[in-house]
């Protein structure tokens, strides 16, 4: 197991793909700092250009990669669900990011924490990852990697398996001068 996240790591820092579990579903994941993955990652899934992914993160000193700073108000509100299966819509301008948030101007982060340690030393040795459920779009998330390969076979670098995953999706919260408002539960 240990084995393919190491090479799930090299895979990722040359730019390629990888199905694996993350908190809540199998993801199809590629470094959010490679637009080469993530337009990948759009083609692969079919997925609507205009609809932004979600990014992972394993700590609040990655959103300053995004130019997004947090001050000790928003940590303190943030903390009663980082980490956790909670994606928060935060704003980022930058245009050399305008292939993750698609023009819009946002970014939704989820922050994983330590309990999901594979994956939590993932983003470590790679950095922020963007991770859209392993599904094409409008079907529904793959449960196993059996599933995920009958929907993507050798479009993907690596499948880590870890048994099935049921789980409903991370619930998403949008914050905004000051305020948040959950945008789906």
């Amino acid at each position: 197991m240990q084995k393919d996240w190491l090479k799930a790591k090299d895979i990722l820092k040359k730019e390629g793909v990888v199905i694996l579990p993350t908190d809540t579903l199998y993801g199809i994941i590629g470094s959010a700092s490679s637009k080469k993955a993530v337009e990948r990652i759009y083609k692969t899934k079919g997925r609507n250009d205009n609809k932004p992914f979600i990014v992972l993160i394993n700590s609040y000193k990655q959103l300053e990669i995004f130019e997004i700073k947090i001050d000790g108000e928003q940590a303190k509100i943030f903390s009663k669900f980082w980490p956790g299966k909670v994606s928060v819509i935060l704003p980022c301008k930058l245009s050399k990011f305008k292939y993750i948030h698609r023009g819009m101007n946002s970014i939704a982060f989820r922050m994983i924490g330590p309990k999901n340690k594979n994956l939590f030393n993932l983003i470590n040795k790679v950095g922020p990852l963007v991770a859209p459920s392993a599904n094409p779009e409008s079907e529904k998330p793959a449960e196993n990697i059996t599933e995920a390969k009958k929907y993507f076979g050798n479009e993907i670098d690596l499948y880590i398996s870890s048994g099935t995953r049921k789980s409903k999706p991370s619930k998403i919260i949008k914050y905004e001068n000051g305020e948040y408002l959950i945008l789906r539960k």
